[in-house]
């Protein structure tokens, strides 16, 4: 049982929500079995989504009666025994950043328009040729630009947790929706941890990939950095998920082969031998008590569990400027491709990014990407001598919405708040968000594991250890202060 007291219920309270805490695996042993349907259980998430999201802003877009007849399609295949995959009849929800046949891709922006788009991304095309049930869109930033979940077209998404705090971002919406149950799956994209933020505001497990092993099209804004990847209840679930959208797809010029068969081969295999450097605060950073605490309790459980633990920072140099100089200039690729009506609906902060970077000389861009090599490299050698990484995901705690930086610090920007995030994209490396407990105030803390690249299996064994050993919690309902 999870080791802490929180200010709400985290019971469901209906026979109906009982399905809708199943995960992949217990919902595709059901159906065989016939104990239930998937039609069944995608009209339990649906109604819950009804229910809660008014609360939170999670889904931007439900596609109710389109996923209503796929799962209607599942459980005929489940009861003639010829299920497309472990996956069909499984809800899952797509950020809305990724292009979906038949639903609008608005992206957060008033620059974008509501038609619907035509055609599937890759993963959007493997998890529906998989049978997943398609449920929706979860929100995002403007074109995904910042750490937490707030935009002009459809506003905020709260933390499950508590609803006056943000969930994190970029993938809040989906963070917020696995943190309900709000569906089984949750694909987000992840450029400088933006899967890894929210997974650690909300509760939730978060993994980017290694770069190129999950296709994406059409490309990010800063396509060298984005991996898409899944935010669920447990590694598992991440693991079978990635075994549908982790395949190399040719429309993606950035993909890269070499993904394994089965994503979870080592789940289950014990952590003896198994070496990780422990860095508190990856040599510079600053980072809350709580969060600290919570972290170094994660890491002398994973010594418990046969891991060895050694505290060492790995000898690599800053990368917030490197990070900005390439962030920046992704918003800068925006801002010149709006006209100058459009350049009046972006995000002020959006808008105030790519005018920094209009300053910048292609010297300077050009010392970034030799920076960002050389960190690669560090990091590499590093990993020769220790397989995994163990470090705070973040280093606050969920903080007020509508806010890019805790409204009390002295920070501008939201990548000062999340320095151990951004590091692993500009390497490549893969990396998740692995809840660890919670604090005073109930409010969820994750720790991050970040491994060599193409190493993408360790890490998902090791962190399915930590959580078979230490299971985390989920509200039952969104806590809402009075």
């Amino acid at each position: 049982m999870p080791d802490a007291e929180f200010p709400h219920d985290l019971t469901p309270h209906s026979a109906q929500d009982d399905l809708t805490t199943l995960d992949a695996e217990q919902l595709s042993l059901g159906y065989r079995r016939g104990q239930f349907d998937p039609l069944q259980v995608t009209q339990a998430v649906l109604a819950r989504i009804e229910r809660l999201n008014p609360a939170v802003n999670a889904y931007v877009h439900v596609a109710h009666d389109t996923a209503l007849e796929a799962a209607h399609h599942a459980r005929q295949r489940w009861q003639a025994g010829k299920p497309l995959s472990p996956l069909d009849g499984i809800p899952t929800s797509l950020k809305d950043l990724t292009d979906v046949a038949g639903m609008p891709a608005r992206e957060g922006s008033l620059t974008t328009v509501a038609t619907p788009c035509q055609q599937d991304a890759p993963p959007v095309r493997r998890l529906r040729e998989a049978g997943a049930i398609l449920l929706g869109k979860t929100n995002t930033p403007e074109f995904g630009w910042k750490a937490v979940t707030d935009n002009r077209v459809h506003g905020a998404t709260g933390n499950a947790w508590n609803t006056a705090l943000t969930p994190g971002g970029s993938s809040g919406g989906a963070a917020t929706a696995a943190a309900l149950n709000l569906g089984v799956l949750h694909q987000g994209g992840d450029s400088g941890g933006s899967i890894r933020i929210p997974a650690a505001f909300s509760g939730v497990f978060g993994f980017k990939p290694t770069f190129g092993w999950t296709a994406q099209w059409p490309p990010a804004q800063a396509a060298s950095l984005s991996s898409i990847g899944p935010l669920t209840r447990s590694p598992r679930d991440a693991a079978a998920m990635l075994n549908v959208i982790g395949r190399h797809d040719a429309q993606d010029p950035y993909a890269t082969r070499g993904q394994p068969e089965d994503w979870g081969v080592e789940i289950g295999t014990p952590l003896t031998g198994l070496r990780i450097a422990y860095s508190p605060r990856l040599g510079q950073a600053d980072v809350d008590p709580e969060i600290a605490s919570r972290v170094a309790r994660a890491a002398e459980r994973l010594a418990g569990l046969g891991a060895e633990i050694v505290e060492v920072d790995p000898p690599i140099d800053s990368s917030l400027e490197m990070f900005r100089k390439i962030w920046f200039t992704a918003s800068l690729g925006v801002w010149k491709g709006c006209d100058a009506r459009q350049r009046e609906q972006l995000d002020p902060g959006l808008v105030e990014n790519a005018m920094r970077a209009r300053d910048w000389t292609s010297l300077e861009l050009f010392e970034a990407f030799e920076a960002r090599h050389r960190l690669t490299q560090q990091l590499e050698r590093f990993h020769q001598d220790y397989p995994l990484l163990l470090t705070p995901s973040v280093a606050v705690l969920p903080f007020a919405l509508n806010h890019q930086v805790p409204p009390a610090s002295q920070w501008h920007d939201w990548e000062e708040w999340t320095p151990f995030s951004y590091p692993f994209n500009l390497s490549g490396q893969p990396a998740a968000s692995v809840p660890c407990g919670f604090t005073s105030q109930g409010l969820p803390v994750g720790f991050q594991l970040a491994g060599a690249r193409h190493a993408d299996v360790h890490l998902l064994k090791a962190a399915t250890a930590y959580m078979d050993a230490y299971p985390t919690a989920h509200p039952a309902e969104p806590y809402r202060p009075r």
